[in-house]
């Protein structure tokens, strides 16, 4: 497959809103910067590798990740500023606008920006989805005799559910937000979700576990809680016949991931350049393969990537946010809801 530019995108004019004009001059400006550093975007996440592995191989530049959640990455770049060791993040689609409001953002619009749609990015380039993923349940079949297919049945199990770090991880958040969703709540009650998270907790049902490979592969997670592209990507690599994954029958979200550029980068054309091939069709099919839903739906997938993601009847009843100036504001107060209305009951 070629991972080359088209010459549609050699003359570029979208936007005063630092928009190349040129690919080739960013791409001669960021190969002499020659190394990005991202935050937020491991290679085992929508695989990312094979991004990176690309901007090494086709433009020299050299990369190093630091992981953390969408809150920390966006502390990251407010308390750093000059002395700057981040240059773009990826973050939860509510954490776009919280960054732009606290002024640590660069606008770049890709040559590709009109076939993003206009909900899924901001209107000068700050931000912009580069996929999607949809809430899905990750059972360890050895330990779960009957693995749930929905968020009412979560309730008649014996074992243990993780979702990671509410109030902080944009995954985390999520996952309280899909449950609310099928149990009758919106972007401004979670009520619903909550009290089936305090249900759980009462029982002792809530783990505090860590959500990544290591922690399934161990056997220490029953039940996880996390978006789809991660859950199939850990089966997989693990064993695909140990786990079972599954979109909730009664509802889910569908939501999606931003590319932030630091304000402050020391590499600000290689995070230009990455954002430009991110979304273009190469960089669009590697997050696919990371079963990642990519956010431009005219590219075509080869079938070998089609065929790694979840029966789209699976889909029917997960739903976007609807509201994200409501959703913006809930996330604001997650924290502590979280703290006094479920782990308040948590038992140990």
């Amino acid at each position: 497959m070629k991972h080359l530019f088209t010459a549609s995108l050699l003359t570029l004019a979208l936007s005063a809103t630092a928009q190349a004009t040129d690919i080739s001059e960013l791409e001669a400006k960021a190969r002499a910067e020659g190394r990005l550093n991202s935050v937020g975007m491991p290679d085992s996440w929508a695989n990312w590798k094979d991004t990176w592995r690309d901007l090494t191989e086709q433009y020299g530049i050299r990369h190093q990740d630091t992981d953390m959640s969408s809150a920390q990455e966006i502390a990251k770049f407010a308390a750093e500023k000059d002395n700057a060791t981040a240059d773009i993040g990826d973050v939860g689609a509510a954490f776009g606008p919280i960054a732009v409001q606290q002024g640590v953002t660069q606008p770049y619009k890709p040559s590709t920006w009109s076939e993003i749609p206009d909900w899924a990015k901001d209107e000068d380039g700050h931000w912009m989805l580069g996929y999607t993923g949809t809430i899905a349940f990750i059972v360890n079949n050895e330990l779960v005799t009957r693995a749930p297919g929905s968020w009412a049945e979560l309730r008649q199990g014996d074992y243990k559910v993780a979702l990671g770090d509410v109030g902080v991880a944009a995954q985390a958040n999520s996952a309280v937000l899909a449950a609310a969703f099928a149990l009758g709540g919106d972007e401004s009650n979670l009520a619903p979700a909550l009290n089936l998270f305090a249900e759980l907790a009462k029982q002792g049902r809530l783990s505090p576990v860590d959500l990544n490979i290591a922690n399934l592969e161990k056997g220490e997670i029953e039940l996880a809680v996390m978006w789809d592209f991660n859950a199939l990507n850990y089966r997989d690599q693990i064993d695909r016949d140990r786990f079972t994954v599954v979109i909730p029958s009664d509802g889910s979200l569908i939501s999606g991931y931003a590319t932030i550029i630091n304000k402050y980068a020391k590499h600000p054309n290689a995070a230009k350049l990455a954002r430009e091939y991110i979304l273009s069709d190469a960089g669009q099919i590697n997050l696919a393969r990371g079963y990642a839903r990519p956010i431009r739906t005219n590219v075509t997938l080869p079938e070998d990537v089609q065929a790694k993601l979840l029966p789209n009847a699976m889909y029917a009843k997960a739903r976007p946010i609807g509201d994200f100036d409501a959703w913006e504001q809930t996330t604001r107060t997650l924290s502590r809801l979280w703290q006094s209305e479920v782990l308040l009951h948590q038992k140990g």
